[in-house]
């Protein structure tokens, strides 16, 4: 396990890098451009995995989050309300995530070696939260505010 400061991201960069067309595609495809994009331009900068998880309400509570779009190896789904994610999702708010292990049983370890988290909650026109933006790194403390406002600028600019 590492312990980083976290590292400068350029996330103007990426939000300019999406396809102009972008907010015309279906939100499956807005959320497979972010995903490759971000990947592309920070899977050598300190993040280990990025992927949305999609709500369904209708399902139970421990199955409720099902994965969308991520890169780039597999991940838990469904996910239960008590991980980070659903934590994002039921409190509408931004999760940063120093150390998920110190969560306890509060932390749905997907890869053992992720050691920071920031989960960023998704809303539609309406107000309505339909998912979660989620980013992990094997390095401790890899995140923090300005990665938080990075990633919703390339979120806002993709429409999601």
């Amino acid at each position: 396990m590492r312990s980083a400061q976290p590292a400068v991201r350029d996330y103007a960069s990426i939000a300019r890098a999406l396809p102009s067309d972008i907010r015309v595609r279906s939100r499956q495809q807005r959320m497979q451009v972010v995903v490759d994009a971000v990947w592309d331009a920070l899977h050598e900068r300190g993040v280990s995995w990025v992927g949305f998880y999609v709500d369904h309400p209708d399902r139970p509570d421990d199955q409720r989050l099902i994965l969308g779009p991520r890169r780039d190896k597999p991940a838990c789904s469904p996910l239960g309300m008590h991980g980070v994610c659903g934590q994002t999702l039921r409190k509408r708010e931004v999760m940063i995530v120093r150390d998920p292990a110190q969560l306890g049983l509060n932390y749905i370890a997907c890869d053992p070696r992720d050691r920071a988290e920031l989960a960023i909650p998704l809303f539609d026109e309406k107000g309505n939260c339909w998912g979660v933006f989620d980013v992990d790194s094997w390095d401790i403390g890899a995140f923090d505010q300005r990665d938080a406002a990075g990633f919703q600028e390339v979120l806002r600019a993709a429409g999601l």
